[in-house]
């Protein structure tokens, strides 16, 4: 099995010129008044009656998702949300305040239990999670009738078990996570995950503060398929005793949600899992190839995120032209084009291939088959499974 790595000629990609001064800290540090603004929007919000739309009277939307997940010009500014309101008249809030799935679920529970608003329109959460407000109710059954474009959603991403006929989520974007580095302090590189406990790495290490990213790499490190069904608690404690061993020792820097690629930009780590698009992002802002990622031959883990629109939400209709507008091929591929992931959304690759042939050929975010069997989603858990994984991380790490 091969690794795919940035030094393959295929995976050369530069961002646009104009991405390589944005700052993607900017961006992070934005977000760390976010999550209080979303609690005091969900008590101060217009008509706050829970559950009624007021879409017909309120050109208006918040959208709640992960920093660095859009489209930005050098200002900071959305131009597919420019066109967004141009083209419907409807002006989005677009929050870059998930920094991990679990803590930003927490941040809005009591609300989302009582129906609600939460102070959001729109989010962006892993599918794990969105299967769990599914599960709960939590999410609003989406008007398929406002969304003709859906349509245009890649038959692979279209029948999750969670939510067979995509009536409460549609998928965002999906990734790789695999192990990056820095090429100018550690030029040698790290090849697997047993390569991030040299000595020399020692306190420079960053591993995810996602369960299911930095649990899935130290599986599947243990020869484990983390999409498979017949492993349990005790694959996933042999596993997890490596991560306490090295918190506990101080190896490893830190256990981090999105700000991870912060520490990697400031030089507080040198290497550890990190997602493939934000390793461009650095790239971008470094203004050459400085940091190097690449998918082990042991596996990396692949994720998609899902756009929900979540119990008490006030912009519905909105929200649903929201994710219409992001299903037209010309916009998906504009978003592809900035932040580097896959998207579902049909089209993409014939578009890449006549406007941006390096992106067509990046296996990280138009991948073959080849890249995708390096590559495993973390396997749906059941009620017994997810407490007992997430408590034993919580304890080593805790996150979550």
């Amino acid at each position: 099995m091969r690794s795919i790595s940035e030094d393959s000629a295929i995976q050369r990609l530069q961002l646009p010129a104009q991405q390589s001064q944005l700052s993607r800290r900017r961006l992070i540090q934005s977000a760390g008044v976010g999550v209080s603004a979303l609690a005091l929007a969900a008590c101060a919000g217009p008509g706050a009656s829970g559950g009624i739309d007021i879409s017909d009277t309120d050109n208006s939307l918040v959208w709640a998702s992960w920093p660095s997940y859009i489209d930005r010009d050098p200002n900071g500014t959305s131009t597919s949300l420019l066109a967004f309101k141009d083209q419907t008249g409807i002006s989005v809030d677009y929050r870059p305040i998930v920094q991990d799935n679990v803590g930003f679920y927490l941040t809005m529970k009591d609300q989302l239990s009582l129906g609600k608003p939460t102070g959001a329109d729109i989010v962006c959460v892993s599918e794990w999670m969105a299967a769990r407000l599914i599960r709960f109710g939590y999410a609003q059954k989406i008007d398929a009738s406002n969304m003709p474009n859906k349509s245009n959603l890649k038959e692979e991403f279209a029948s999750p078990a969670f939510d067979p006929n995509r009536e409460y989520s549609m998928p965002w974007q999906s990734g790789f996570i695999g192990l990056a580095w820095n090429n100018d302090e550690y030029p040698q590189g790290v090849q697997s995950v047993d390569q991030l406990w040299a000595d020399d790495l020692f306190g420079k290490v960053v591993v995810l503060a996602e369960m299911r990213h930095t649990m899935g790499m130290l599986l599947m490190n243990e020869g484990i398929d983390i999409s498979a069904d017949d492993w349990g608690i005790d694959e996933y404690r042999t596993a997890s005793a490596i991560l306490d061993k090295h918190i506990t020792s101080k190896h490893i820097f830190e256990v981090m949600g999105s700000d991870y690629v912060e520490a990697f930009a400031s030089g507080e780590v040198i290497a550890g899992f990190a997602r493939a698009g934000d390793v461009v992002i650095l790239n971008a802002e470094a203004g050459y190839e400085k940091f190097k990622f690449l998918l082990p031959n042991e596996g990396g883990t692949f994720f998609t995120d899902a756009l929900v629109i979540p119990a008490g939400a006030q912009h519905k209709k909105n929200a649903e032209q929201l994710i219409n507008f992001y299903y037209r091929t010309d916009i998906a591929m504009k978003v592809v084009q900035w932040i580097q992931t896959v998207s579902p959304v049909a089209g993409t690759l014939e578009v890449a291939r006549q406007s941006y042939p390096m992106l067509a050929s990046n296996q990280f975010i138009f991948p073959d088959e080849t890249t995708m069997s390096m590559a495993r989603t973390f396997r749906s858990l059941n009620s017994t499974d997810d407490q007992a994984f997430n408590a034993e991380f919580r304890r080593i790490t805790g996150k979550g």
